[in-house]
């Protein structure tokens, strides 16, 4: 019992260090071009942080030039330059090899990338100079890592938990090489999200209370930079049972999918940037080639996706770039005729991501009652024309394109943290690449290939399943792949890549057999336990072997199997065999090896037991006197030792993730270094302004001598000259340094124009506070013991003390005054600051605590025996001299309370520009 106590102390001491030590947590959507970064905090509703320039965007960028690394719109400034050395679009090769058409379509786009595989992955690597290459899950990983900058930015506290958007498209390995990107960012994901799932669910919350048990459609089309994404979803209140009642939840389920991965903004961006470039060589301003000058079709890429915006607003638009090959100026104008014109099988695509979402879901586009715009890409007054036409009803364009998706994984952040409680809103996603189990088994005919559907087209997840083997007597292997993709284009089913997963091989199945042989034993068969977590990640939580043993219920149990027993029973709560599934969950499905179901066999011995127990309890109606043996079913379950291997690209083992790690770190110090460095010469630099420019003022002149003023500026001067020559390569802690020195310098001169400017507000607050104090003592001494023998508040000496301090500091005062104003501005003040504080502290002191004791002060009653010659008259005066006392005594309070209050108020105006003060001892309030 003592040890069960000690147990659940601990698991309560831990939920409680869990719960008080949560943080904020963030959600990123990171596309193709922009990042969105979204927060919640205690205290601090979900909101977008923001970036260095203030701006809730931040273009999908990353440069390394000279040693420093950017991001965004620097990094952009640096890619017109050198392209090579800017990164973008990089979302798009993860998990990818050489080879694959996304990453040959990636290097046409953008040819002045040199791309070369990774021998030891069969992944890429981005090759920037012999000595430098980066893996995509890195470039990734740095971006993430400015995300989470620019989230504890705005949080003012640390992240470390995050939900991140991942198109819905995005396969296995895709999926494993962005969580890896993000565990080397230092960020522990909660959830991948699909885009479309975050963008319905931010939908929804704003509209709760428009659903009900009945299911209302909607349908979202998204058009992105890169691709284009339509999803048909259903939201509906749900009843769950998570906390042991019955609940009413919203809940959205995605129903259909249909996406095309090169359909985007990209694209017709990159249309345009070739047109201009034709357009350019065909005005023969140069014999050179735009198209082979890197730095140029840059450039151009910009100036087209410029031209693409506001073409989307306007009927026509000049692009204008200058100086874009051989100090050439280029200027065109462009019509939204002719941009259309470069499109035609852009356009024809555009429904085609609609047609396929509604014949996955098996519904008609008559049952939505809202098509709702998603994507910058949908801007185009063009496509929504196509996509109007196509479906036949008025478009919604009442959502925040921008932000929805990175809104609606935040919100899902929130929800999953163990930080926060936000209003329940479920969400239910659906596989959009069935997964099977394929293996081989020795029949009477020969080896026979057999396959088996683990997660079908369009099944709900987050799931479980398991595969039970039942015919395999030894070490055996399986392997994961894509079932049939016929439903997918030709196309898509080229992007999705390879389409074997993984292979796993299972050992010491014959042991665990024959571990388990017996005459009442059963064997029930190799269970392999999967899981679709809510990440859309497939993997393999254990492989089992299952027998079932009759035993008789008789025999003693075992001192261990008592203990779990008592356990369960403190911590569980009443002895339960099986819980009942929960409204909304529903049982794990357990496929077999076999065509059909297996059917569970049943032993003889056990029939023939069974029979004679019951023949036995017929004949012998007490049942109470005869103890028989009946049979008991236990379920035992010996452990499969399993094995993964990866039959296409792997992700990053243990040796590679360390280097990425170093690697990333070293990158992350340079730029610390840099960005300490560059503060420390601003920090210099406005110091020697500040200083030069103060020694012009009245207050500095008149403050310093002749000698000081000239070493401060020719220090100033020797500095300033430094900066412009010698010290423009120096290092961070040099900058300091010179700083250091410079304050030290000056900081006299400082000292002594702070006094000056400070202390005739302190002398007047002094001056207020000896006023009031007079003011107080004045009534105090008629609570005195002298005065008031009979109801006394004050001892005489208590009141002597303040009076003393009154004029010793009213002296004092007058006296410093004298010698201050025979002390020269450039000379050290005789009366400073802090002398005056510390003399309002000590009067302070010794108001509050007369203050204080007359509060607590409660007149003695003095009980005088009846008397019949009392008479009536001298009761109503005995009562009308308590009411005066009592008046005066409120009286006196009142104004000490708002003598009190006026010197705290000129105290307060003060006690910023000292410290010491603060820390006196009140010798009064510790009686």
């Amino acid at each position: 019992m003592r040890l069960a106590l000690a147990l659940l102390s601990v698991i309560l001491t831990a939920l409680t260090i869990q719960h008080a030590s949560s943080l904020a947590v963030m959600s990123v959507d990171l596309g193709s071009e922009w990042m969105k970064v979204g927060i919640v905090s205690p205290g601090v509703p979900m909101e977008i942080a923001l970036n260095k320039e203030s701006k809730r965007k931040t273009p999908a960028v990353i440069s390394f030039r000279d040693n420093a690394r950017l991001f965004g719109e620097d990094a952009q400034t640096v890619g017109l330059r050198f392209p090579k050395q800017a990164y973008a679009y990089i979302l798009d090769l993860l998990g990818k090899s050489i080879d694959h058409p996304l990453v040959k379509l990636y290097q046409k786009r953008f040819p002045y990338y040199e791309i070369v595989p990774d021998e030891e992955r069969g992944t890429i690597l981005f090759k920037q100079d012999d000595e430098t290459l980066f893996r995509p899950e890195e470039l990734i990983a740095q971006f993430l890592h400015k995300a989470k900058e620019f989230a504890e930015n705005g949080a003012q506290q640390p992240i470390t938990e995050c939900v991140l958007t991942v198109p819905g498209f995005f396969n296995q390995i895709e999926r494993k090489a962005l969580l890896q990107a993000a565990e080397l960012s230092g960020l522990r994901v909660l959830q991948l999200i699909n885009d479309y799932t975050a963008v319905a669910l931010n939908y929804g919350i704003f509209r709760t209370k428009t659903f009900n048990e009945t299911a209302q459609y909607v349908l979202f089309y998204d058009m992105g930079a890169s691709s284009t994404t339509a999803t048909l979803v259903s939201y509906q209140n749900i009843k769950t049972k998570e906390r042991g009642f019955v609940e009413t939840h919203p809940q959205v389920s995605v129903l259909g999918v249909g996406y095309d991965r090169t359909l985007g903004g990209l694209e017709l961006q990159l249309r345009l940037r070739d047109y201009l470039a034709k357009k350019f060589n065909e005005m023969k301003k140069t014999p050179n080639d735009v198209f082979e000058s890197p730095r140029a079709l840059a450039k151009l890429f910009k100036e087209a996706g410029r031209l693409k915006n506001v073409l989307s607003a306007n009927l026509e638009h000049y692009a204008q770039i200058e100086g874009l090959l051989d100090e050439q100026d280029f200027k065109l104008l462009v019509t939204r005729d002719v941009l259309e014109g470069l499109i035609p099988d852009l356009l024809e695509r555009v429904s085609n991501p609609v047609d396929q979402a509604l014949k996955a879901s098996h519904l008609t586009i008559d049952v939505v009652s809202q098509v709702v715009l998603v994507g910058a890409g949908t801007r185009v007054p063009k496509i929504q024309e196509i996509l109007q036409k196509a479906i036949g009803q008025e478009l919604a364009k009442n959502l925040n394109t921008d932000e929805a998706a990175a809104m609606g994984a935040v919100y899902k952040a929130a929800d999953l943290s163990t930080g926060f409680r936000v209003t329940k809103f479920l969400t239910k996603d659906a596989v959009l690449f069935p997964i099977q189990i394929v293996f081989q088994r020795d029949t009477k005919e020969g080896i026979k290939t057999v396959k088996r559907t683990l997660f079908g087209l369009m099944n709900p997840y987050p799931q479980k399943k398991i595969i039970t083997f039942n015919k395999h007597t030894d070490d055996f292997n399986f392997v994961t792949n894509y079932a049939d993709l016929d439903y997918l284009p030709a196309d898509e089913r080229l992007y999705l890549g390879a389409q074997n997963l993984t292979e796993y091989k299972l050992t010491g199945v014959a042991d665990a057999l024959k571990k388990n042989l017996g005459e009442n034993t059963e064997s029930k068969g190799i269970k392999a336990h999967f899981s679709l977590d809510e990440s859309g990640v497939l993997n393999l939580i254990n492989v089992e072997l299952v027998v079932e043993k009759t035993v008789d219920s008789l025999e003693e149990e075992g001192t261990l199997s008592k203990i779990g027993n008592t356990f369960s029973k403190l911590f569980g709560g009443k002895d339960k065999t099986e819980e009942p599934p929960q409204a909304d969950e529903k049982p794990v499905h357990e496929i077999h090896e076999d065509d059909k179901p297996e059917q569970p066999k049943t032993d003889n011995k056990f029939e023939k037991k069974e029979d004679q127990s019951n023949k036995n309890s017929t004949s012998n109606k007490n049942a109470t006197e005869t103890k028989e043996a009946i049979p008991k079913i236990v379920t035992h379950k010996e452990p499969i030792k399993s094995f993964e291997t990866f039959l296409s690209l792997s992700t990053l083992n243990k040796e590679q993730f360390e280097k990425s790690l170093e690697k990333i770190q070293k990158l992350d110090q340079v730029e610390r270094e840099l960005t300490r460095r560059a503060t420390a010469l601003n920090n210099l630099e406005s110091f020697v302004i500040d200083v030069q420019n103060k020694l012009y003022e009245d207050e500095y002149s008149v403050a310093a001598t002749e000698e000081e003023a000239g070493k401060i500026r020719q220090a100033c001067s020797e500095v300033s000259d430094w900066l412009y020559e010698d010290g423009s390569e120096a290092d961070a802690a040099t900058y300091e340094q010179k700083l250091d020195d410079l304050q030290s310098l000056t900081r006299e001169l400082f000292s002594r124009v702070w006094e000056h400017k400070e202390r005739p507000e302190a002398l007047k607050a002094l001056h207020s506070m000896l006023n009031h104090s007079s003011v107080f003592l004045k009534t105090a001494k008629n609570f005195t013991e002298s005065l008031n023998p009979e109801n006394f508040v004050f001892k005489d000496s208590e009141v002597d003390v303040l009076d003393k301090l009154i004029n010793t500091t009213t002296e004092w005062r007058d006296k410093m005054i004298k010698e201050q104003e025979a002390v020269k501005a450039f000379e050290s003040p005789k009366l400073s600051v802090k002398m005056l504080m510390d003399k309002m502290a000590a009067l302070d002191r010794e108001v509050k605590y007369l203050v204080n004791k007359l509060r607590n002060f409660r007149p003695k009653k003095v009980e005088k025996p009846q008397t019949e010659n009392t008479t009536k008259s001298d009761e109503e005066s005995g009562d009308d001299k308590q009411e005066s006392e009592v008046k005066i005594e409120a009286d006196v309070e009142e104004t000490i309370e708002k003598t009190t209050e006026k010197n705290e108020s000129k105290k307060e105006k003060i006690e910023p520009s000292t410290t010491e003060s603060d820390g006196q001892n009140d010798s009064h309030s510790e009686l």
